[in-house]
Formats: C-alpha cells, sequence, structure tokens
C-alpha cells in the first residue's frame, strides 16, 4: 500500500506519464531496499555513456535524478574536466576548454 502512495506521489510530483512512470519503476531495484543515486554519479555515468555512444544507459542515468539535478552536475563535472586538463597541460582553462570545442584560440 505504501509503495503506491509513493509511486502515485513521484507520479503527481514529477509529471511522468504512465509509460515513464513503469519505466521509473522497473528502474528501480526489488526487495524493497531503494538505491538513491547522487547527482554527481548521476552525471558521470551519463556523461560517460554519451561519450561511448550508449544511449540506453545515458537514459537509465537520466532518469536517476530531476533534469536540472543532471545539469547541474553534468556542468561541474565539465568545470571540473577543464581545470584538471589546463592543470595537465599548464594552460588556460580558456584555451583548454575552446580547444575542446574546436574553436580557434581567443
Amino acid at each position: 500500500m505504501l509503495g503506491r502512495v509513493r509511486t502515485s506521489w513521484q507520479t503527481w510530483r514529477t509529471g511522468a506519464t504512465r509509460s515513464e512512470d513503469k519505466s521509473l519503476r522497473a528502474a528501480a531495484p526489488r526487495g524493497g531496499e531503494q538505491r538513491r543515486h547522487n547527482l554527481f554519479e548521476a552525471a558521470a555515468v551519463y556523461v560517460a555513456a554519451r561519450a561511448e555512444g550508449d544511449q540506453d544507459r545515458a537514459e537509465e542515468a537520466a532518469a536517476w535524478v530531476d533534469p536540472g539535478a543532471l545539469a547541474f552536475g553534468v556542468d561541474e563535472l565539465a568545470r571540473r574536466a577543464v581545470i584538471a586538463l589546463a592543470r595537465e597541460r599548464d594552460a588556460a582553462p580558456r584555451d583548454v576548454a575552446r580547444s575542446l570545442l574546436g574553436l580557434p584560440a581567443a
């Protein structure tokens, strides 16, 4: 009974349709134990899956957290990656970001 109330609440809160709700339930762990994913974990899995061309895994990771939280996590991952590469290359983060995107030096 409590599971149904929780599912109904999540559906109402997120605005998920019935088909989306079913996919969310299918992704949830069985046995009453629900694993909560960290937004940074979701962002890391999402970005890695996109880099590897694994659309199914990217969609799965995107469903773990709110879209706004995922965007924040991806932004934070990008920021940290650019800083790490800039340190490694002994270059300015601006130059590294532009080179990663294939843009000419500013």
